[in-house]
């Protein structure tokens, strides 16, 4: 059997980097933006942070995908042979799926508070009475995303761990039999 060194990497530390970069996102930029004495200027901060930090994410999430495919490949013997196996691989892609839905999301809301200017806000995720109702919907929706995304991708961290217990030999074993001689 083959090593996926490399593969396994790509996976992990893109997983990683966007977890992490996620996370930063909403307990230090976005709330730091509202250390800017002009309200006008700190959704530019804010924005600044994120448009340096896309390329970045995008790179992370492109290299976690494509470990994920050769994992995946290399192990789909194991997936039909080895009870549990399918059923953890179908909830870890529709995790990642949705983390890839609200990264996607929330980038283009993101968009639609750089497009509005300089706007007063409170801080990256925060309105003010005086923001404008556009962008004042579009910081609300994102102040639930940058939670939910270090969420999802968290939970996608919890089933690498599940995964990774999957293989220990011993679990393989007990997987291969149930999936043989089912119970009655």
């Amino acid at each position: 059997m083959a090593r996926n060194t490399i593969a396994r990497s790509m996976h992990d530390v893109g997983l990683a980097t966007w977890f992490g970069g996620s996370l930063m996102g909403a307990v230090g930029l976005n709330s730091a933006a509202g250390q800017v004495d002009e309200a006008g200027q700190r959704a530019r901060v804010a924005n600044a942070g994120w448009a340096r930090w896309t390329p970045v994410n995008l790179g992370a999430i492109g290299a976690h995908l494509l470990g994920a495919l050769v994992i995946t490949r290399a192990n789909r013997g194991r997936t039909v042979a080895q009870q549990g196996v399918a059923g953890a691989t179908t909830l870890k892609a529709a995790l990642t799926l949705a983390a890839l839905a609200a990264t996607a999301y929330s980038r283009a809301l993101g968009q639609k508070v750089m497009n509005a200017g300089d706007v007063p806000v409170g801080d990256g995720t925060e309105p003010l009475p005086q923001t404008p109702p556009e962008v004042e919907q579009a910081q609300k929706q994102l102040n639930m995303l940058q939670w939910a995304i270090p969420g999802l991708t968290g939970a996608v961290l919890v089933m690498n761990a599940l995964m990774g217990e999957q293989q220990r030999p011993t679990e393989v074993a007990k997987g291969m039999a149930q999936r043989l001689l089912p119970s009655r």
